[in-house]
């Protein structure tokens, strides 16, 4: 079965400063992620993560420190599925309780 990775994008500065969830609303994200988990469970290979702001980038030049300030999107997290054919791949990343208002997912066949 093929794999595909998802790039988790987001305009820069887009998350804004949130208030903490509350109790009760953590609870209800937890329970709403565990829902999604558990009904793809046979097709999430890797639930992959957050990523931090910084990071290196390197080009046959050598490292420098990125990702660059002028991207229009940045890359959040990623996580890795397996499905039948990209629908079915674009069906579990559609209902991630990660995919939020104001974001996008790249999606990739893995070769």
């Amino acid at each position: 079965m093929p794999t595909y990775m998802c790039l988790m994008r987001s305009a820069p500065g887009s998350q804004g400063k949130q208030e903490a969830p509350s109790p009760a609303q953590m609870q209800e994200m937890y329970a709403s992620f565990n829902a999604w988990r558990e009904k793809f469970k046979d097709q999430i290979v890797d639930l992959g993560g957050k990523l931090k702001g910084a990071g290196k980038i390197l080009t046959t030049s050598g490292v420098t420190d990125g990702p660059f300030v002028e991207m229009k999107e940045v890359i959040g997290g990623y996580m890795v599925i397996s499905a039948d054919s990209y629908d079915g791949a674009i069906e579990v990343a559609r209902e991630s309780p990660g995919f939020r208002p104001g974001a996008s997912l790249e999606i990739r066949e893995i070769a």
